[in-house]
């Protein structure tokens, strides 16, 4: 094994701290010159932005100044003429998406409903529980309904009101018409939070 002086070893920490040294500027001037590229970079877009916008404006207000000086000339020619059955066609497109708006605008409010009703407690009057998951009595159409999982029940029920008082109204119609253990409960979240008293 070849036997290394200590002058020898001094000399070979020296040239790697010198080496380190020297890689650390070299690194330096590298980060430099990519903060001037940059910004060299950043410097033509923003001309070339200018420029287009000087280009548009300039195109823009030659055109309205044409357009105009024209218009001063010729008035007779800048009227037109439409059939009448196109805007006939216009209007009925019109009112379809007069239509349309409105359907989306109802479907808005029920979402916001629906997420108020998810937050807020609410009550319903319960018409029957079930053992099973009876999915025949549950329907997207019937807006106003729940079916709630109750260990180890299926309820469900009728109505979603903000006050006990509607609830109970709502409850004492349903067993006039035969529902004569229907009662109120209320409801946060989706989950039954308590049985209301019958009043």
């Amino acid at each position: 094994m070849p036997f290394i002086e200590e002058s020898d070893l001094l000399e070979l920490h020296k040239d790697i701290d010198k080496a380190q040294i020297i890689n650390e500027r070299l690194l330096d001037q590298i980060k430099y010159k990519n903060k001037e590229l940059k910004r060299s970079k950043i410097q033509r877009n923003i001309f070339a932005g200018v420029t287009v916008l000087f280009l548009i404006a300039t195109l823009a207000i030659t055109s309205f100044t044409a357009g105009w000086s024209t218009s001063n000339f010729n008035k007779s020619e800048t009227s037109f003429s439409v059939p009448l059955d196109s805007l006939e066609s216009f209007k009925a497109r019109i009112d379809n998406l007069k239509k349309e708006n409105e359907e989306l605008s109802l479907v808005k409010e029920f979402y916001l409903a629906k997420n108020f009703l998810e937050k807020e407690t609410i009550y319903s009057v319960q018409v029957k529980s079930f053992v099973d998951n009876n999915l025949t009595l549950s329907s997207k159409s019937l807006n106003n309904t729940l079916f709630v999982k109750t260990n180890p029940f299926y309820s469900y029920s009728l109505g979603n009101f903000e006050t006990l008082e509607e609830a109970q109204k709502f409850r004492k119609q349903l067993v006039n018409i035969g529902f004569e253990d229907a009662f109120v409960a209320s409801y946060k979240e989706g989950k039954r939070l308590k049985i209301e008293p019958a009043n």
